[in-house]
C-alpha cells in the first residue's frame, strides 16, 4: 500500500475516472458516505481487490465521525445490559487497533471510576470492570492495555487531584483508549486511495440510476441500482457513475439517501446530540495523561485528556433539526458544567470554555422501512441491510466497530458478485501503522536531527506515525516549516502544508476543525492562526486573492454562529444560527455571491 496524495487532482482525477465509467467497465463497489463507516468500507473493498469509489458531500468525517468522544472503548455500560457479546466484541477491536491495525493513530488511556460508597462501590464497580478485563484476554496473546487496579483515597488524590476529594474515598482505574476520530477517517480514505481506490470529497450523491430493462428481464419488477448522478459541489459539475454494487453508509443521512434512491424498503434512523466542551489543561489538576469516567442519571460523564485541553461530556438528547448543523446550546453546555463541577474540586465556568462541539449519534430504530422489502443483517448495534438489487445500506454501530461494520457491509454487498474475494482489514495496517514502532523507538534521534522537543516529536508520530518523514521533508528545503503557528503552537507549519497536499484538505475549516483541532484547543477557535493557514496552503490548493478573501470570511462567519449558538436557548435557534454557514462550507465558492444573496447551497 502506496501513500498517495489526496489533493485537488487526485479528485480531479477520481471525478473523471467516474465519468469515464459510462462508457467503459463500471466501478466494482460504489461507496457513498466518507465518514468512518464509509472510508472503512471502501479501505475494505480495495483490500479484497475490487475497484472502489467513494464519495462525500462533505469533508471526510465532517459529520458524526468527527464529532464523538474520541474514544475506543468496550463499553462499560453495555455490561449492566448483560450484553457481553457486544462488549467482547468492542474489546477486540480495540485491542486491535491498539496493536496491529493502527498504533500509531489510537493510544491506551486510563480512566479513573471514583466511588463514595468504600465496600459497597468498590465491590460492585471491581467486579464489573474484572470481568470487562477477563473479556479482553487472548490466549497466547500478550494483553494491549494493564489490567485495572484500586486507588486508595490518598493514591486518588495524588493521581487525580483535581477532583472532589471531600465526595470520593477512592476509585478504581482501569484502561481503554482515545483516537482523534477525524484523522482515523482521513486516514481510513487515503489507505483505500493506496490501495487503487477513487476518492472524491465534496461530491453530492442527487440521485441514483436505476436499471429498468434488467427488471423487466428479470422478471422482478423492481429495477436494479447501477450507479449514482452526482454532482461536484466546488465546481458545479455534474456527472454519472456506474457500479455493480454501491453501499450507503451515511449515517443520519441514512434515510435522505434512501429518498433518494426510491427505495421500498430501507433502515430508520433517528439523531441523538452529543455535545463536549473544552477547557484549558491546567484547569484540573491531574497526573499527565488520566481520565475520569463517571455516571449521571442520563448518560455518562468523561473527563478525557487531550494534547492542550480536557474535552468533557457528553449529552444524549433527541435532535429534530437538520442533520446538517447540530450544535451545543446554553442549556448543554450548563448541563455538562453541572456534572463536571459536581465531581471537581474547583467549579469551572463559562470563562473557561475554549471550545465545543456536537455530534449526532445515528441511532437504528425496530421498525424499518419496507420491512418486507429486503434481507437483512442485524447485530445488536448495527444493521446491514439490502435495499434494492445492486444497493445496500449500512448503519448504526459506534466507532471502536467500525472495522466489523464495513466488513458486514462488504460482504452482504458483495455475497452474489465477489463473495470469494476476502477483508484483510484484520491483518493489514492503515498508512503510517506499518513500521509505527520502529520510528517511535527513534525519537529522541528525529527530535536531535530536526532540533525539536522530543515530546513535540512524540505528538507528531501520535497524528503521522510511520509517516512523519514525509511531512517534515519540505522543511529539509524550508526550515520556517520546522517552526509551530503563532496563534495554534501545538502545530506544526508543515503540517498545515502536508494538509493540504496529502490529506485532501478543500477548504479553511477542514484545516481548523479536522486536520488540526485548532477550533477546539485555542480561545479564538482558530481566527489567529487563519492568515498564517491561508498563506501555507493557498499555493498547493491554488487559491488566488479571491478565493483566500472567501475563505476568511467564510471562517469568521462559522466562528460567530458557533459562538452565538452556545448562547442560544434551543436546538431550533442554534441550528439555524449554524444553518446560515452552509453555503460557506457546502457549495462553489465560485458562484458564493448567488449562494449568499439566497440563502442556499444551489
Amino acid at each position: 500500500m502506496k501513500a498517495e496524495p489526496l489533493n485537488p487532482e487526485a479528485r480531479t482525477r477520481a471525478l473523471d475516472e467516474f465519468a469515464g465509467t459510462m462508457e467503459g467497465e463500471p466501478l466494482d463497489v460504489l461507496v457513498v458516505g466518507g465518514g468512518v463507516v464509509g472510508a472503512a468500507a471502501a479501505f475494505d473493498a480495495a483490500t479484497r481487490g475490487l475497484r472502489v469509489g467513494l464519495v462525500e458531500a462533505q469533508d471526510l468525517g465532517q459529520g458524526t465521525s468527527s464529532r464523538s468522544s474520541k474514544l475506543v472503548h468496550g463499553g462499560l455500560r453495555y455490561l449492566q445490559m448483560l450484553d457481553f457479546k457486544l462488549v467482547a466484541e468492542a474489546l477486540r477491536e480495540r485491542d486491535l487497533l491498539l496493536k496491529r491495525t493502527a498504533p500509531h493513530l489510537v493510544r491506551s488511556l486510563p480512566f479513573v471510576f471514583p466511588f463514595s460508597t468504600p465496600l459497597v462501590d468498590r465491590a460492585f464497580i471491581g467486579s464489573g470492570v474484572s470481568l470487562y478485563d477477563a473479556m479482553s484476554l487472548r490466549p497466547g496473546e500478550k494483553r494491549a492495555v494493564p489490567f485495572h487496579k484500586h486507588l486508595s483515597r490518598s493514591r486518588l488524590r495524588r493521581r487525580f487531584a483535581g477532583l472532589d476529594h471531600d465526595t470520593f474515598v477512592g476509585a478504581l482505574e482501569y484502561f481503554d483508549a482515545q483516537v482523534d476520530d477525524a484523522r482515523l477517517v482521513m486516514t481510513l480514505a487515503r489507505s483505500a486511495q493506496g490501495l487503487g481506490a477513487a476518492v472524491a470529497t465534496r461530491t453530492a450523491v442527487e440521485s441514483y440510476i436505476h436499471d429498468a430493462d434488467a427488471a423487466v428481464g428479470a422478471g422482478t419488477g423492481e429495477s436494479p441500482v447501477v450507479g449514482a448522478r452526482l454532482r461536484d459541489l466546488e465546481t458545479g459539475r455534474r456527472l454519472d457513475v456506474r457500479a455493480k454494487e454501491t453501499i450507503i453508509a451515511a449515517g443520519v443521512w441514512t434515510e435522505q439517501q434512501q429518498d433518494a434512491a426510491e427505495a421500498d424498503a430501507g433502515l430508520k434512523v433517528l439523531a441523538s446530540k452529543g455535545i463536549h466542551i473544552t477547557v484549558p489543561k491546567d484547569r484540573i489538576v491531574a497526573e499527565d495523561h488520566v481520565g475520569v469516567i463517571s455516571q449521571t442519571e442520563k448518560s455518562v460523564l468523561f473527563l478525557i485528556p487531550q494534547e492542550d485541553c480536557w474535552a468533557i461530556g457528553t449529552t444524549d438528547t433527541a435532535w429534530h433539526e437538520n442533520v446538517d448543523v447540530p450544535a451545543p446550546n446554553s442549556t448543554d453546555i450548563d448541563y455538562v458544567l453541572e456534572h463536571a463541577n459536581a465531581i471537581l474540586q474547583t467549579d469551572l465556568t463559562r470563562e473557561d470554555i475554549i471550545g465545543t462541539w456536537a455530534g449526532l449519534r445515528p441511532l437504528l430504530q425496530p421498525e424499518q422501512k419496507g420491512d418486507g422489502g429486503g434481507s437483512a443483517k442485524v447485530s445488536r448495534e448495527h444493521t446491514v441491510k439490502r435495499i434494492a438489487p445492486g444497493l445496500t445500506a449500512v448503519a448504526g454501530g459506534k466507532l471502536t466497530t467500525y472495522r466489523v461494520m464495513a466488513e458486514d457491509a462488504v460482504d452482504f454487498a458483495a455475497q452474489d458478485r465477489f463473495s470469494h474475494r476476502e477483508s484483510l482489514t484484520e491483518v493489514m495496517p492503515l498508512l503510517g501503522g506499518q513500521g509505527y514502532g520502529e520510528w517511535a523507538g527513534r525519537a529522541e534521534e528525529i527530535a536531535a536531527e530536526r532540533g525539536l522537543d522530543v515530546e513535540r516529536v512524540r505528538r507528531l508520530l501520535r497524528r503521522y506515525g510511520s509517516l512523519l518523514g514525509d511531512v517534515l521533508a519540505p522543511a529539509e528545503e524550508q526550515s520556517d516549516l520546522l517552526e509551530p503557528l503563532e496563534h495554534a503552537p501545538g502545530y506544526l507549519r508543515a503540517e498545515i502544508r502536508y494538509a493540504a497536499e496529502q490529506e485532501g484538505a478543500v477548504h479553511l475549516e477542514d484545516l481548523l476543525e479536522r486536520r488540526t483541532r485548532i477550533v477546539h484547543e485555542v480561545r479564538d477557535r482558530g481566527l489567529g492562526a487563519m492568515d498564517e493557514v491561508i498563506a501555507l496552503v493557498a499555493g498547493p490548493l491554488g487559491w488566488d486573492e479571491e478565493r483566500q478573501e472567501h475563505e476568511r470570511r467564510s471562517w469568521t462567519s462559522r466562528v460567530e454562529a458557533l459562538l452565538a449558538a452556545e448562547k442560544s436557548g434551543s436546538d431550533a435557534e442554534a441550528a439555524a444560527l449554524l444553518a446560515d454557514t452552509i453555503p460557506a462550507t457546502q457549495t462553489a465558492w465560485g458562484s458564493w455571491g448567488a449562494a449568499e444573496s439566497t440563502g442556499r447551497a444551489d
